[in-house]
Formats: structure tokens, C-alpha cells, sequence
């Protein structure tokens, strides 16, 4: 195996190859160094590199492993490379939260998602680029280079985990970490030609902090497999005493899902979003093919969708209320995030925004009493390119970002899990095109399954961008 054909290797596959002593950890994780020191410049995908700590995690590791009398005991990525979104802290390590007021910021605690990550035997090669604060659908924080699409430098990777994204669409990590808190793994994902789950609320915990703005925002999995997603959400998941919200866990674990085989399904679809209107033909297109898939694997497929109009104005004011308890001063934000803070409006507000849409998500619930899966498109028109919206005020910016990703915010509303898949390209401009499916509340393992059964149908982690298929500068 080459050496690019091993950095596009999937995370569960790299894990093996480990065990059976066919690839060194050390020789796998300078792979990954090499790759970003010699690609990332033109790609921003990563904030922080963590060179020196990856290369000591992975000379501890060798060690381990050839003591081992046992490898079947190893933790399930052990020795594997990943990177961690640049909003969660890792010990001793940089966290800018993608502004530049916190470049000097080192945290001093592990996140709990990261020590669950370290657990698992990860080995963690830096901090991924994000949008400023975690705020936006794309990744161009000021004092930062902007995160670039590697199908086409042209155009975004999403947001705000467009770091994560475009690092392992690029072969720079096999699997990432990332968060959702309106579509933030979702949209890189589908941006990047990759699989993100973004779990129910409560399947992973916020700890040891809290959760700020009801329940919208949670952790999840970026990763050319469903199988890698699946596993990653594995690593994830589980109750800390104290949390606000919990599931319990699953009788089985989420990558045994990938081989369940499913039983009929009702499955409902729609490629016109109220209050926004049709997608773009492209964006419709991914829906369509996939329920027709669906529909000739035995699923039950109806025209059907929930009105989204009543989390119109409550989401954006719970969503903005994070932005002003960040604490950073106003003055040091970007115009958009400092518009976001000046009209996040009072704690009254903030309270009836959030029973408006806890009252419209019991609705949009209420939808699943008929259907087990919903799929709908990711984004209303196809990735924005580069600083096409740099010369917009900050409220025409904000209304161009609400009716691009109309589509997602609604299941961080409701808490329900979904997982964003590629369907194709958009000839046009050789970016991807993906689809977003929706569950029953904590119904996650549905999702993998039924996403599984698409990956097979129709495999897409054989598709590399050119840019980045390369083992030379």
C-alpha cells in the first residue's frame, strides 16, 4: 500500500492494520504530519498543529503495542490519528475558539469528548479550523487563513467544523471530531463529500462544562464511512454524572448497526423547505436519487415535510445568545458576530424564544408518529465560494446563511439525530452533493443502519480529490 493510499484509509481499517503489526503507529502518524505540512497551507484546514505531542503519543503507543501479549484488548483506535475542533479544549494546548482575542489561549483541561477520544487509543495530530466562535456555515475567521474545500479551493468546506471537513475529505485525518449546534457538521460534511452524524441531544455529554443555549449544540463524527462515523459516535457517547440531558446507552453499539439488516422503513422526503421554497435543482437532485434508492431496497417513500416557520425567529435568538455568553468583548469580534451580540436582546426574550421553540419542535416531533426517517437536502443551493459574502452588512450576511441552511437548524431545535451522506458531484463545480436524513428522537441507530445500507448500494469513500491524491508536494 502506498502512502496515499494508506492516508485514505478508513479509521476502523488503519486500527487493524495496527493490531496485525502491518503498519507502524509512528510511520502512520508522521504520514499525517508530512501530508499537513506539505498540503494544509493551501487547504487552512487546521489551526494548530500538534507535532511534537502526536509524535510522543505515537512512540508511547509503539512501545505498548510491543508489549502486548493481547492486541485484542487495545483500545478500538488505538494508535489511529485524529484531530479536535479548535471549540474544545485539549490540556496544554492552544484553543482559539477561532478569534483572535484567544491566540495566546492554553487550555488547561481536557474536554470530555477529547478524554473519551484519548481513551479510545486516538492520537490527536491538531485543532481544526472553525468559524469564529463556532458562529457561521463557513470557516473565514478573521486572523485566520480561511478553510478551503479540497475539491475546489474556490469554494468553503462548510462550517463551522469546515477544518474537520476539509482535512479528512483531503487524506490529513482519517476521522475528525466535530460539533453541530445548526448544521455544523452537516453542512462541512456535505460540502466535503463525507459521512456526519450529529447524535441526539443528550448522547454525548457536554462535560465537564455545561450547555449554554438549551440543548441545540452537541459533539459528533466526520468520516469518509459510515462505519468510521459510527464507531467515532461509539467513542463518544455515554452519560457523566451531573448532565443535563441523557439517553441511555444502546443495547448494541453503533457500528454493529452498519450490519443490521433493516425491516421496511416509512420514509418521508421533500426537496421544498418550508418557509424558505424549492431547493436549487442540484440540491434537489441528491434527494430525490436517494429516495429512489430507497424506494427500490423495499421502503415505504411519501412526499411529506413539517412546517419549519415557528423556529424562523425563536432559533436564531436561542442560537445567538451563545455568541453573547462567550464572554469576548464585542470589540474584538467580527461585524457579524458583534451585530449577533448587540441584538441577542434580554433574558425575558431569551426565555420566550426558547418556549417558541420548544413548542414548534413538539410539533416537528410529531411528524415522526408517521414516519421513521425523513430526507431532506442539506443546503437550499449549492457551497458558497470564498468570501462571497465578505461585502454584505452583517443582517444581509445573516439572511443568506439562514436561507442556505434552512434545512438543519430544526433538528438541533428538536434534539433528533441525523447524519449527512454524499450522493454525488455538481458538474458544474466538481463539488459534492449530499443529503441529510432524519430520525426518531435517539432513533441513531435507524439512521447508521439505513446509511449503511445506501453506502453499499452506492460506495462513495473511493473518491479522493485530485488536488490531494498525491504522495509529492
Amino acid at each position: 500500500m502506498n502512502k496515499t493510499d494508506l492516508a485514505f484509509t478508513s479509521a476502523l481499517e488503519q486500527a487493524q492494520l495496527i493490531r496485525n503489526k502491518e503498519v507502524s503507529i509512528l510511520e502512520l502518524t508522521e504520514l499525517y504530519l508530512d501530508r499537513i505540512a506539505r498540503l494544509d497551507p493551501q487547504l487552512g484546514s487546521y489551526f494548530t498543529v500538534m507535532s511534537e505531542q502526536a509524535l510522543a503519543s505515537a512512540k508511547a503507543k509503539t512501545e505498548i503495542l510491543a508489549h502486548s501479549t493481547n492486541v485484542s484488548e487495545l483500545p478500538p483506535f488505538f494508535g489511529v490519528p485524529t484531530s479536535v475542533k479548535d471549540l474544545n479544549p485539549v490540556a496544554g494546548v492552544r484553543c482559539t475558539y477561532g478569534t483572535p482575542a484567544l491566540m495566546d489561549n492554553i487550555a488547561t483541561y481536557d474536554d470530555g469528548v477529547v478524554a473519551r477520544m484519548k481513551h479510545a487509543g486516538f492520537i490527536i495530530l491538531g485543532k481544526t479550523a472553525t468559524s469564529e466562535l463556532g458562529s457561521f456555515p463557513y470557516t473565514e475567521p478573521l486572523g485566520f487563513p480561511p478553510a478551503r474545500n479540497p475539491w475546489n479551493l474556490d469554494y468553503t468546506p462548510g462550517g463551522s467544523s469546515g477544518g474537520a471537513a476539509a482535512a479528512v475529505a483531503a487524506g490529513l485525518c482519517p476521522v475528525a471530531h466535530g460539533s453541530d449546534g445548526g448544521g455544523s457538521i452537516r453542512t462541512p460534511s456535505a460540502c466535503c463529500g463525507l459521512v456526519g452524524i450529529k447524535p441526539a441531544r443528550g448522547r454525548v455529554s457536554h462535560a465537564p462544562v455545561g450547555d449554554r443555549i438549551s440543548g441545540i449544540a452537541t459533539n459528533g463524527a466526520i468520516a469518509r464511512t459510515v462505519a468510521d462515523a459510527a464507531a467515532m459516535l461509539d467513542v463518544m457517547s455515554g452519560y457523566v454524572t451531573g448532565d443535563p440531558y441523557w439517553l441511555p446507552n444502546p443495547e448494541n453499539s453503533f457500528l454493529s448497526a452498519t450490519q443490521q439488516t433493516l425491516s421496511k422503513l416509512r420514509v418521508a422526503f421533500s426537496t421544498s423547505i418550508l418557509p424558505f421554497g424549492d431547493a436549487d435543482p442540484v440540491c434537489q437532485q441528491g434527494v430525490l436519487d436517494t429516495v429512489k434508492l430507497l424506494e427500490s431496497m423495499g421502503h415505504s417513500i411519501e412526499s411529506a415535510c413539517p412546517d419549519f416557520t415557528g423556529l424562523l425567529t425563536s432559533f436564531p435568538k436561542v442560537w445567538q445568545a451563545g455568541v453573547a455568553a462567550a464572554g469576548i468583548p464585542p470589540e474584538v469580534l467580527s461585524p457579524l458576530n458583534r451585530w449577533l451580540v448587540f441584538n441577542a436582546g434580554s433574558a425575558g426574550e431569551y426565555l420566550q424564544a426558547v418556549t417558541q421553540m420548544q413548542v414548534t419542535s413538539r410539533q416537528i416531533v410529531a411528524f415522526f408518529d408517521n414516519f421513521d426517517v425523513l430526507v431532506l437536502p442539506v443546503f437550499m443551493h449549492p457551497p458558497i465560494k470564498i468570501g462571497q459574502w465578505a461585502d454584505l452588512s452583517p443582517e444581509e450576511t445573516f439572511q443568506q446563511m439562514t436561507a442556505w441552511i434552512g434545512a438543519c437548524p430544526p433538528f438541533n431545535a428538536t434534539g433528533q439525530p441525523a447524519i449527512a451522506l454524499p450522493t454525488g458531484f455538481d458538474s458544474t463545480t466538481n463539488l459534492p452533493v449530499g443529503v441529510q436524513l432524519v430520525g426518531r428522537p435517539a432513533a441513531e441507530a435507524t439512521l447508521i443502519s439505513l446509511a449503511a445500507q445506501i453506502e453499499a448500494a452506492k460506495p462513495w469513500s473511493q473518491n479522493r480529490p485530485p488536488l490531494f491524491n498525491t504522495d509529492k508536494a
